[in-house]
């Protein structure tokens, strides 16, 4: 593969996104939130780990000069690493599935990616599962080539520190974030860097569905972004206060409605944690509540913002305005909008049939 030369220089366009002010009622009146605009920083939210991961591997000796880079993605850890490559020199590969976005596909090969694409899920394990199979085969094509393993590489969640710095530079305080987890990277980054300046902070993840993060059993997802069906290592359970789980209906209309009424939206993670967060400022109206929106809407205009894709599944039904609450993650199935103050690593044995 041909080595791309370094470009050091992309550095300076990390990070330093801005905060908006959120107040669209979501769906209900709230007293707002604020929200980080990650989609405004080069590469997107996960340039940041992957500059983290690849920077740390080099000098660890574990990524040799233009070695290629190899990593399973659903798009966004993609052109983060498609950005961090160029800037270290490294060829990267990507496995992804059929569910990406031919946008995203389009513009990942654009950056120089070359990718793997898996056409059926694992029987088990789902897309990632898939993913992670074909990993395994390709490093085995490719002598020398690293494998950053997002879901459990503790310098994932360390390239957040830089975000939660810049939060405190431009907040006065936090008293509750929200975030939506998938490998667990930025929730943990970001609040444990939060608390040495506001010990008090509050965490609350947004997972989906069908996701087995918090103990729920693996279904069939529609959303992507957030969710797994495995188990990453990344997520710091004792670090959460609460957990949400949201369904496409509720994040489909949340995303529309901050389209609409405050032109700042996003992709799935973005309207759940966008609703979670509304939600949030509207039964806490003293406290500061700050959610991180990982993207932008662009990669989702033939899905989210796209009403025969949204008719075809049945995006547009009736919406929860406000969560259920359920004591024990893993004896109740959430399949809508639904809430837990038990936040415990997932058991090994499901008690789901």
């Amino acid at each position: 593969m041909l080595i791309p030369r370094q470009n050091r220089h992309l550095l300076g366009l990390l990070g330093q996104s801005p905060v908006a002010r959120i107040d669209t009622p979501l769906p209900h009146p709230h007293n707002g939130f604020w929200a980080k605009l990650e989609c405004l920083s080069a590469g997107g939210m996960k340039a940041r780990p992957a500059v983290s991961m690849l920077r740390a591997a080099r000098e660890r000796g574990d990524l040799r000069p233009g070695a290629v880079v190899v990593e399973s993605t659903s798009g966004t850890l993609g052109l983060g690493l498609a950005f961090a490559g160029q800037v270290f020199g490294h060829p990267v590969v990507l496995v992804a599935d059929s569910e990406l976005e031919p946008s995203m596909r389009a513009l990942l090969r654009a950056h120089g990616a070359r990718l793997e694409v898996v056409d059926q899920p694992h029987p088990v394990g789902g897309w990632q599962q898939a993913r992670l199979d074909r990993l395994q085969a390709v490093l085995r094509e490719l002598p020398g080539a690293y494998w950053p393993d997002q879901y459990n590489n503790p310098d994932n969640p360390k390239g957040y520190v830089g975000l939660a710095k810049e939060m405190v530079e431009q907040l006065d305080r936090v008293d509750v974030l929200v975030c939506s987890v998938g490998t667990g990277g930025h929730s943990a980054g970001i609040v444990r860097e939060l608390r040495r300046y506001w010990p008090g902070v509050r965490l609350v993840g947004v997972d989906t569905v069908g996701s087995t993060i918090f103990g729920q059993p693996a279904r069939a997802r529609v959303m992507r972004g957030l969710g797994s069906s495995i188990h990453p290592r990344n997520v710091a359970y004792a670090e959460f206060d609460e957990v949400h789980w949201l369904g496409p209906v509720e994040v489909v209309e949340a995303c529309r409605r901050l389209a609409r009424d405050a032109f700042v939206t996003g992709g799935w993670s973005t309207g759940a944690v966008a609703l979670v967060a509304a939600w949030a400022a509207r039964v806490e109206p003293g406290a500061v509540v700050a959610a991180i929106f990982p993207d932008g809407p662009h990669r989702y205009l033939g899905t989210i913002f796209d009403d025969d894709f949204c008719h075809a599944r049945g995006l547009f039904g009736r919406a929860a305005d406000r969560p259920v609450e359920i004591g024990d993650p893993h004896s109740v199935e959430a399949t809508g909008w639904t809430r837990c103050r038990s936040v415990v690593a997932p058991q090994a044995a499901a008690v789901f049939a």
